[in-house]
């Protein structure tokens, strides 16, 4: 008999084994024989049982229990995109290392690519923008200057002039911190490629042709796929991180006057987990994580006490909105958000427009935020903004209007029930001027509005990006969410291969 089957039939092979023992005893006595007799069998079948439960023992070791350890990053239940749990037979443990490594199953190998492919595009940074000079922003690790507290409203330290634009480069300089960084790739449970690939279409979304636009996203796939790591899983166990939305990497036909690249649609990138500030919600091949707000605390008790600021701060305005009309595109609600808030009693309007609009300066944007209770957040040149991670930063209870400006992008980030930190306004109630912006939000108890707001709050860890200099204890920022469900995703892929 195996020793498997022993242990998983023990019980039953001992019950079997005292029945058939004590019926011989019965016997014995049934013939009156004498009393040495009876003992001896007593002591035979003890010792039997003895043996069977000491040796049949399973090995704990050899047949694990098939309910891994709970994960400490649990990944939201979105609504799209989400990567499936990894399978309860196969920990990340045990696909990548030993049990007892503490990075074992969370090693990433960083290419060391050429540095066409990132930091010489910073070297001319004057060129990234027609209309920024983008130097100072991507400066500092991509963070740009320390802001200037004129209105009171930042607190002591981590507070930085970031551009909306820039994860590109702020990821490659944190996972350059990663305390699990590997030089070994067979180690490595995700590959991670510093592509700047939102740095490089930048340059060139207006006015280049498209041979120049795709220059850079040929030749970075055509150097990955000549890599020893690359031939592995075919590019399945890489990942690339950028900062612009999914709509500049997917340019439909080769005409000039269409808008971005093909990064998107090339076969060895569609391999690959792409990373982005607005994925796609009619594709599954890229995922959206939170653009850089101007918040990157070093340590933990800086999140904790920004958060109790947050609760304890006196919102004056029921709700807000930043933001410019799009005249331009038809089906922006944006116009009648404006109209509605300048007709409010309880909304505060801060108009953008072009040139010196106070909507440029990050303290004037908080302080609007903090003094609302909600934020409104429509669509605007695409499904989702940069204010939204600004208003949840200032603890502002978001509004949202189309579900493509948050519940299906950020599931790794955001709560899985978009209720607890949201309120959702259908586009169309607003287009046909059907409800009242100020009427449903003047519904909502303080002891609603109490509950959203805590929930936001909490949120705000996984939306930071932490300063690369120093290291997080406790709290969890957005890289390392990001990070975690790249690996789950990888690991995921691993198993289903098998």
């Amino acid at each position: 008999m195996s020793q498997r089957p022993l242990c998983m039939n023990r019980s039953r092979l001992i019950r079997r084994l005292i029945r058939e023992q004590m019926e011989k005893l019965a016997w014995i006595l049934r013939t009156k024989h004498s009393c040495f007799i009876p003992l001896l069998w007593f002591t035979f079948v003890w010792v039997v049982c003895f043996f069977i439960v000491v040796f049949a023992r399973p090995n704990r070791d050899q047949f694990s229990s098939d309910v891994p350890p709970k994960s400490s990053f649990p990944l939201s239940q979105g609504i799209k995109k989400l990567p499936r749990s990894i399978s309860a037979k196969m920990p990340l443990w045990q696909i990548s290392g030993a049990e007892d490594d503490y990075c074992a199953g969370r090693y990433v190998y960083m290419h060391n690519m050429p540095k066409e492919f990132n930091l010489e595009m910073l070297e001319n940074c004057r060129n990234l923008s027609l209309w920024t000079d983008m130097c100072r922003f991507t400066d500092n690790a991509g963070f740009g200057p320390p802001l200037q507290d004129s209105e009171g409203v930042f607190s002591n330290h981590g507070w930085f002039a970031t551009h909306q634009f820039v994860l590109d480069v702020i990821f490659h300089h944190r996972m350059k911190q990663y305390s699990c960084l590997t030089n070994d790739s067979s180690k490595a449970a995700a590959i991670y490629v510093p592509f700047y690939a939102g740095i490089d279409i930048a340059r060139y979304l207006w006015g280049a042709n498209t041979t120049i636009r795709d220059h850079t996203s040929l030749a970075v796939v055509d150097w990955l796929q000549k890599q020893p790591q690359w031939k592995i899983m075919g590019g399945q166990d890489h990942f690339i991180v950028t900062g612009r939305p999914t709509w500049d990497f997917r340019r439909q036909t080769d005409q000039d006057n269409d808008w971005g690249n093909r990064l998107m649609l090339l076969p060895a990138a569609k391999n690959m987990t792409i990373l982005m500030v607005e994925a796609s919600p009619f594709h599954n091949d890229d995922f959206a994580i939170p653009y850089p707000t101007y918040f990157h605390p070093s340590r933990d008790i800086e999140i904790q006490e920004w958060q109790n600021r947050m609760r304890n701060t006196n919102r004056t305005d029921l709700f807000s909105f930043a933001g410019a009309p799009r005249p331009g595109i038809d089906t922006s609600i944006r116009g009648q958000i404006i109209d509605q808030c300048r007709n409010a009693t309880h909304c505060m309007l801060l108009k953008c427009h072009m040139g010196a609009s106070k909507c440029h300066h990050p303290d004037v944007v908080m302080k609007l935020f903090q003094s609302s209770v909600f934020c409104l957040q429509p669509s605007g040149d695409s499904y989702t903004r940069r204010s939204t991670f600004d208003s949840i930063l200032a603890g502002c209870i978001p509004v949202f209007f189309d579900p493509f400006s948050a519940y299906t992008q950020y599931t790794w980030h955001l709560p899985s029930d978009a209720s607890s930190y949201s309120v959702f306004i259908p586009e169309d109630d607003i287009r046909e001027s059907r409800v009242s912006i100020e009427n449903i939000l003047l519904r909502y108890s303080s002891e609603q509005i109490q509950l959203l707001r805590e929930k936001v709050i909490a949120t705000i860890p996984g939306i930071l990006y932490a300063n690369p200099l120093a290291r997080l204890e406790t709290e969890k920022d957005a890289f390392d969410l990001t990070v975690h469900a790249v690996i789950s995703r990888i690991a995921n892929l691993q198993v289903s291969d098998r």
